[in-house]
């Protein structure tokens, strides 16, 4: 065999992987750019668009062409996503809450997960279904979701209810984005107090901020601050859910090591640090966005639009239940505060 033969021969071998996975990335590429024109044009949660513009299209998983770039999205590229989450978040950031704030956000985490478990296993769901849809009602909507299925052993509906949670706490975080500011002018709530609230029950970040802003300058500032610290407890919980569920718990098998939380939790002291610059943070955070938004997009292709219909009324009662005890509990420790 001549060189140019053997040079040819290699570099073929060596794109065939790159080949094989590149028509699931692209469709799911195309479906994140199509969600982000209908965002653009017509407002309204990304996430949620991506996630029902994928499913459209459903009928294509299962082509050997697309399966395996769908596959790397929804495991790889959606966990990348995640890790780079930590560049939003510096140590500084959660320490100027005050200590009541940090009280705050930390019971609301703690016992929502506890209630989504506890609730998840009495409704016949599994723990595995309740502890999913507790910490993404918990800690970060859609974002804490994919982080939290990709470290949970997998089962027989792990898909169909990872898509359901997303689909659920987005729309619910939508719906909360309108109601909740009007419940903080209810309830009296000061600048300070209504930033709390928002940032401690709101789920999806850009809710947060939406739902913050639209109270004052103020209530942003501190909405965004104590929902960047629910965030940052991405990693503890993460870590201890796989720890718990290594231990031979529902679904079979163990959980995967979360390693790309660490990746996580170094981004949060590099920039607590000062090593990564506002261009840096947005450049990484621009990279975390489009990493989810296509891992979203390939877990909506794999989701049959029937199978989640078949999740039923239960799940739903589940997952607004969470809901309305993590508002419930902020407003109750809030009162008690003072």
């Amino acid at each position: 065999m001549s060189s140019k033969s053997y040079s040819h021969t290699a570099g073929s071998a060596a794109l065939q992987p790159l080949l094989e996975v590149f028509p699931g990335l692209a469709i799911a590429g195309i479906v994140g750019l199509a969600a982000a024109f209908v965002t653009e044009q017509y407002g309204g949660p990304i996430m949620l668009f991506v996630l029902l513009l994928g499913m459209t299209l459903n009928p294509v998983a299962s082509s050997p062409s697309f399966l395996p770039g769908i596959e790397l999205a929804t495991k790889r590229i959606l966990r990348i996503g995640v890790a780079l989450l930590g560049a939003r978040i510096t140590l500084d950031q959660i320490l100027s809450l005050g200590w009541a704030p940090i009280a705050v956000v930390v019971a609301g985490v703690v016992v929502t997960i506890l209630f989504g478990l506890a609730l998840g296993r009495a409704l016949g769901l599994g723990s595995r279904f309740g502890v999913l849809t507790g910490c993404a009602v918990a800690i970060c909507g859609a974002s804490a979701a994919m982080a939290i299925a990709s470290v949970l052993p997998k089962g027989e509906n792990d898909e169909r209810d990872t898509i359901f949670t997303v689909i659920g706490v987005t729309t619910l975080s939508t719906i909360a984005m309108v109601a909740y500011p009007l419940i903080c002018a209810l309830l009296g709530y000061d600048d300070n107090q209504a930033g709390v609230f928002l940032g401690g029950t709101i789920h999806d970040v850009a809710q947060v901020v939406g739902a913050g802003y639209s109270v004052s300058e103020p209530a942003g500032d501190a909405a965004t601050y104590t929902k960047l610290l629910r965030v940052a407890l991405l990693l503890p919980v993460a870590l201890a859910v796989a720890l718990a569920f290594n231990r031979g718990g529902e679904g079979g098998g163990k959980a995967r090591p979360p390693l790309f939380l660490f990746a996580f939790f170094a981004l949060i002291g590099l920039n607590s640090a000062g090593l990564i610059t506002p261009e840096m943070a947005a450049v990484i955070q621009t990279a975390s966005k489009i990493c989810l938004v296509v891992a979203i997009a390939a877990l909506g292709i794999k989701t049959s639009l029937m199978g989640l219909l078949r999740v039923g009324g239960p799940s739903i009662l589940l997952i607004v239940t969470e809901t309305l005890v993590l508002a419930g509990l902020v407003i109750g420790l809030l009162a008690l505060l003072g």
